[in-house]
């Protein structure tokens, strides 16, 4: 028996699947074909099965991209609060260098007696790292004569007034504090005024 070669073999395969000629009808289970209406029926039940599980399908997908986008979100927030807690951190540790540089910088005294050379430079350092601060977002909280705060300022002692304008204000900043947008690094350490009707 002679065998076949590989184009015969593909060409056997291709006329055992080419089935453009064959009419595929509906039967039932005995091979008979099924009347029109019986056929109608069956494709309308197919058809009613298709709209289900594309219903099912388009549900699925929906909810799949639904809680993808809800990941995104969370993965963002996620960053975000990552990034202000590294700030966070790192502000931290400065802050002790910044409190040694506020304390020399207001002994005017002592600066002044300073060479001008290394007060310009003292000066500059301080400058260039509540610079470095504000670029990262970190903001002072050094204002004086605004209405007390809790959530940025730490009262630490009241000065009675006279002036009823100025009751719960700032008297003065004892010690600068930070924060990042809403959220407080550390208060500000402050004096209020509190007001006494004399009379």
């Amino acid at each position: 028996m002679r065998s076949m070669n590989d184009e015969e073999i593909k060409k056997e395969e291709n006329e055992d699947t080419n089935f453009e000629d064959v009419t595929f009808v509906e039967s039932t289970e005995d091979g008979e074909e099924l009347p029109a209406k019986d056929v109608t029926k069956k494709l309308r039940e197919d058809l009613k099965t298709c709209r289900k599980e594309k219903e099912e399908y388009l549900t699925g997908w929906q909810r799949a991209k639904a809680d993808y986008i809800n990941l995104q979100k969370e993965l963002d927030l996620a960053r975000i609060n990552i990034s202000i807690l590294a700030k966070e951190k790192m502000a931290e540790k400065l802050l002790p260098a910044l409190d040694s540089f506020d304390m020399a910088l207001g002994n005017k005294e002592h600066l002044e007696s300073l060479d001008k050379e290394w007060r310009t430079g003292i000066v500059s350092i301080h400058s260039q790292l509540i610079k470095g601060l504000e670029n990262s977002g970190i903001e002072k909280i050094d204002e004086s004569g605004i209405a007390f705060d809790p959530n940025i300022h730490q009262s630490i002692n009241a000065i009675e007034t006279t002036e009823e304008s100025k009751d719960h204000t700032v008297e003065k900043v004892l010690q600068i504090g930070y924060k990042i947008g809403d959220r407080v690094i550390r208060p500000a350490k402050v004096t209020i005024y509190e007001y006494k009707n004399l009379s």
